[in-house]
């Protein structure tokens, strides 16, 4: 009897807790993307169209949207970034848009801790603001979409997508004064010799004083204990940047040989194609 009793209790509490679930119909999503040195993250809502019409009539035109829906979207930096020239600083930002026929505003605000829009709107809050252009397409996006594109060492694009119109913010980020700062640093040090391959792959991709990076990549080969494919393709390739291809084809030679015997089929491609296009 007390065993039913016990089993009569545990499913009352069960049912006494239990809650309705449901999808949300704007769910929440996250992007977390690394541009260069500089990580960049987005916390936002994702509206969907549902056979609205939706800029210009939902997203109504001359007013402050919030961007999403329910919380405001959140953007954030680690490092601070350039915009049209100006500096953001490192931080987090509710986003805020302005949206216009044929033209944008977008806001970076300082306060993230709004439902919606802030009331009322402080205009002292506004870290940065620009004005863009908007592009349409054929296609229609059903959810809203943020995205981050277009992604160099340097630079990326912060893009804001929904129905058939994009806008496209571009940024840049200080990965050539924080990998130099990196460099600096580790080469006054005790470098290793994953630490001259990698100053020179830098210099290398940047093209930073070829012949410095032709000095870190041969003292990073002449370190390691064992021969690396991957170094003397880059070594062929800083000779070959220097012009000096008989140095060029002797390292991808044997970056070539090493490659076979690791059975590394990338690699064999990669030095097949660099002797044949670019050395003999």
């Amino acid at each position: 009897m007390k065993n039913y009793l016990l089993v009569f209790l545990l499913i009352s509490c069960i049912g006494l807790n239990a809650q309705v679930l449901t999808p949300q119909p704007s769910p929440r999503a996250k992007v977390s993307q690394r541009v260069g040195l500089t990580k960049v993250e987005i916390d936002y809502s994702r509206p969907a169209a549902r056979g609205r019409k939706i800029i210009g009539n939902l997203v109504r035109y001359n007013e402050i949207w919030r961007t999403g829906a329910n919380k405001n979207t959140i953007v954030s930096f680690s490092d601070p970034v350039q915009i049209e020239g100006n500096t953001l600083p490192a931080g987090q930002y509710a986003l805020y848009t302005l949206p216009g026929e044929n033209k944008w505003k977008v806001y970076f605000y300082k306060s993230t801790n709004n439902w919606g829009l802030p009331n009322p709107w402080d205009e002292s809050q506004v870290a940065l603001s620009l004005i863009t252009n908007p592009y349409f397409f054929d296609y229609k996006t059903e959810n809203f979409t943020i995205s981050i594109s277009d992604i160099h060492s340097d630079a990326a694009h912060l893009n804001l997508i929904w129905e058939n119109t994009l806008i496209s913010i571009p940024f840049e980020v200080p990965t050539k004064v924080k990998t130099m700062q990196s460099i600096n640093e580790t080469m006054t040090g005790n470098p290793k010799p994953n630490d001259y391959y990698n100053a020179a792959l830098y210099f290398l991709q940047e093209k930073i004083d070829l012949n410095q990076a032709k000095d870190w990549m041969e003292t990073a080969i002449a370190r390691r204990d064992t021969p690396a494919f991957w170094m003397y393709y880059r070594h062929a390739l800083i000779l070959s940047e220097l012009n000096d291809n008989k140095a060029a084809l002797k390292s991808a030679k044997k970056s070539l040989a090493l490659a076979e015997k690791a059975q590394n089929k990338d690699y064999v491609i990669l030095n097949k194609e660099l002797i044949e296009k670019y050395i003999q």
